[in-house]
């Protein structure tokens, strides 16, 4: 039985502060209505992408905030998503901000099954930024204030979807994708497809703005196509795009498969759809040769990578006699 399913990437353009959540939403289910014309069986939408990446606005009392939060899924706001994967028969992933019933906030994702049922949840754990106002930043980074590390670890599900059947479906958030160990963790577990949301800014303000731009996006494109090629998996990696409160974030959304290469790319700041077909029993070359774990991985090597978060430089050579 062939396992060709057909995946697709629904970048978002900016959505501006003052906008609500009907706006983002009818942008998306106008784009799960063409994907479904394109023969998408699953669309995969950006991080955050109820509303603009308020992460850039600092609030002193965490209380003012609560508006960018979900409290539930589905909410009356997000209701007609659900309602147009029922309607396309078709799954997707969903990037927003969490805020539980016992007050913690999480930077979260969920897959969707096209019943509405959430198969899978995910909360980010590699937070980039700061947690306090930053006077020498022009843009604020604000992550580690308004959500804690995620505490769900790096599941992974086997879920129907399509035609395919069942698929091994994993999640990341953004800066996730820079960490192999989050690759890893995905890869240990047979993950077949990522499906990765991110807003990332065009200019890095951690070092005041003077990362090449075309850097940025490479960084963006080498972290995904190396975690793909090194765990066998497909990977849709999905932007928010555009100007977007005066802060331009970069693009560039992609489809990766198992050997690394871009399948798919967005070339707009805007709302753009790419859509692959992916054959998922291109995973079992990597798994089964260069990368077969069980064969070829050595744990009791790596246990410097789970002694300590920081690194910390080696003893100095000094000369014999």
């Amino acid at each position: 039985m062939s396992r060709k399913l057909v995946l697709a990437a629904a970048q978002l353009g900016p959505i501006q502060k003052a906008e609500g959540r009907d706006v983002a939403v009818g942008r998306m289910v106008r784009l799960m209505e063409t994907a479904h014309r394109r023969g998408a069986e699953v669309v995969v939408f950006p991080e955050l992408a109820l509303t603009t990446f308020f992460p850039r606005w600092y609030e002193e009392d965490l209380t003012n905030a609560d508006h960018w939060y979900e409290h539930s899924l589905p909410s009356n706001a997000t209701a007609s998503l659900f309602e147009a994967a029922r309607k396309f028969n078709i799954g997707f992933h969903l990037g927003y901000a969490e805020k539980t019933p016992d007050g913690r906030r999480f930077n979260t994702a969920v897959y969707v099954h096209p019943t509405g049922e959430v198969v899978l949840k995910y909360r980010k754990i590699h937070l980039p930024g700061h947690s306090e106002y930053d006077p020498q930043r022009t843009v604020q980074h604000l992550e580690k204030r308004y959500f804690e590390v995620g505490n769900l670890g790096f599941p992974v599900v086997r879920a129907p979807i399509g035609d395919v059947g069942p698929v091994n479906i994993g999640m990341m958030i953004c800066n996730d994708r820079r960490w192999p160990e989050a690759w890893r963790s995905l890869g240990m577990q047979q993950v077949e497809l990522v499906m990765l949301g991110y807003n990332t800014p065009s200019l890095n303000m951690e070092n005041r703005g003077f990362e090449a731009h075309h850097l940025r996006v490479f960084h963006s494109h080498l972290s995904i196509q190396a975690g793909c090629y090194q765990n066998a998996c497909f990977a849709a990696g999905v932007a928010k795009a555009g100007t977007e409160d005066g802060h331009e974030l970069f693009g560039h959304s992609i489809i990766v498969n198992p050997s690394g290469e871009i399948m798919a790319q967005a070339t707009s700041w805007d709302d753009e759809l790419i859509v692959a077909e992916c054959d998922l029993d291109m995973c079992t070359l990597g798994r089964t040769t260069i990368f077969n774990f069980a064969n070829h991985r050595r744990p009791e090597a790596y246990g410097r990578i789970l002694a300590s978060a920081g690194s910390e430089a080696p003893a100095a050579w000094t000369p014999k006699g």
